[in-house]
């Protein structure tokens, strides 16, 4: 779509122009008329869709040069290195050596950024923890923010910087909030609801147009490790279906530990060249195959193992690993598969990961689908030790849990479907 579209200033253009941008991005354009019109933005797209270039156009093109000292635009990113690209990218696009840009930085002389805050500056890009730390030191000057951005939103909520935001965003009065992330999901509202809780969404999914050849995928999204941990015990209990399991986790002590807590036959489970103080442990896959005592075999991902995955109907991801290659690399149906058999490649994710899986769904060029929950799993939660569910701690099963009613004694949870092609995948070793 043409850079026309935009309907940006005739400066803004001819820089865009001569930086080679001569198209916009679908996100751009869904997303710049309501920045400019003053609308608050919750924008969700994925690594490469323009979220970043879109609000510096968005502030280049509302910001209003006064002589007031205060800075009107203050950008939260979560760090350092992001700073430098922000500020680099908006002298670029600007071509304006009047503008006046300050980073506050973790590693920078705090008393060096108030004497710069102090000489006046238009737009302020920081990390949380340091724009809370300064202003509480008086160096930073709320009053006449017009605009409050988060950039890359998601990591800033992994990183724990939910708290800081919050502050700073109810600091500033009654501003245009813009929050951009990869990812929408409950941690990211849990930061944001409270200084915008009606923010226009916008959402944009921008896959490979080339999509892979890959098994069967399926998703299942839970809140925490222990819930993993319940529900690969939940569908481990169908013998019957899952036969043969690879399991791999992104550590070894992740692995270890679901050794350690999986409700399976005592030896069914071995670990894939790990130390095992049982001695349940194996160093060739094939010796798995052939084993019909053998049903999970337990794979850490740290350990860069090449296995040949033929023969296996079901591979499940406990994480999700942070190179995406390593994941599409399991899932495909050629290379060390040989494109010869026919699997399931279950995925577990909790919101924190869930940055890392877009990533991979872009590289696949589709969605992995996602599964419904099985009606009994435990959903594990520390609030639930208050009293209104009484929750047992065992090692054995996998951390808390609620005894099952007679009722709900099932050996598998999903629909007929999904059980049907289950069992299909497992008969065709």
């Amino acid at each position: 779509m043409s850079l026309d579209k935009l309907k940006l200033s005739k400066r803004l253009h001819a820089n865009m122009s001569e930086l080679g941008y001569f198209t916009a991005k679908e996100f751009q354009l869904r997303t710049l008329s309501r920045i400019i019109g003053g609308h608050s933005i919750l924008g969700i797209a994925p690594e490469g869709a323009g979220k970043t270039t879109t609000y510096i156009l968005g502030v280049l093109s509302r910001l209003k040069y006064t002589q007031d000292e205060a800075p009107k635009a203050l950008i939260l990113t979560p760090n350092e290195e992001k700073i430098a690209e922000i500020i680099e990218q908006f002298y670029a696009i600007s071509k304006n050596k009047e503008l006046h840009i300050m980073g506050l930085k973790p590693s920078g002389s705090m008393e060096e950024e108030i004497e710069g805050l102090v000489r006046g500056v238009d737009i302020v890009v920081a990390t949380p923890n340091r724009a809370r730390a300064v202003y509480l030191k008086l160096g930073l000057n709320l009053n006449r923010i017009q605009t409050f951005i988060l950039d890359d939103a998601e990591e800033m909520v992994k990183q724990g910087m939910a708290t800081n935001v919050r502050e700073l965003a109810q600091s500033c009065g009654n501003v245009q909030y813009l929050c951009f992330s990869t990812v929408d999901h409950d941690k990211l509202h849990l930061m944001i609801d409270e200084f915008m809780p009606f923010p226009t969404l916008v959402e944009v999914d921008e896959l490979s147009a080339d999509e892979i050849d890959t098994h069967d995928l399926m998703l299942y999204q839970v809140p925490n490790f222990t819930t993993k941990i319940n529900l690969l015990n939940n569908l481990m209990a169908d013998e019957e279906v899952f036969e043969k399991v690879v399991v791999f986790a992104n550590s070894r002590q992740t692995a270890q530990k679901l050794k350690e807590r999986l409700q399976v036959k005592k030896g069914s489970a071995v670990l894939y060249q790990l130390y095992d103080e049982d001695n349940h442990r194996i160093d060739d896959i094939e010796i798995f195959k052939q084993n019909p005592d053998y049903r999970i075999l337990l794979v850490a991902n740290e350990d860069g193992h090449e296995l040949n995955l033929s023969g296996i109907p079901f591979i499940f991801h406990i994480d999700i690993p942070e190179d995406k290659d390593i994941f599409v690399k399991h899932v495909l149906k050629s290379g060390s598969n040989n494109g010869q058999d026919e699997a399931i490649a279950i995925t577990f994710s909790t919101d924190i990961e869930l940055p890392e899986l877009r990533k991979i769904e872009q590289a696949l060029g589709k969605k992995i689908p996602v599964m419904d929950l099985p009606e009994d799993l435990l959903i594990y939660s520390p609030s639930n030790d208050g009293g209104k569910q009484k929750e047992e701690e065992d090692e054995t099963r996998g951390g808390a849990f609620h005894k099952k009613k007679e009722s709900n004694s099932k050996t598998y949870n999903y629909g007929s479907g999904v059980k049907a092609k289950m069992s299909k995948a497992n008969k065709r070793r």
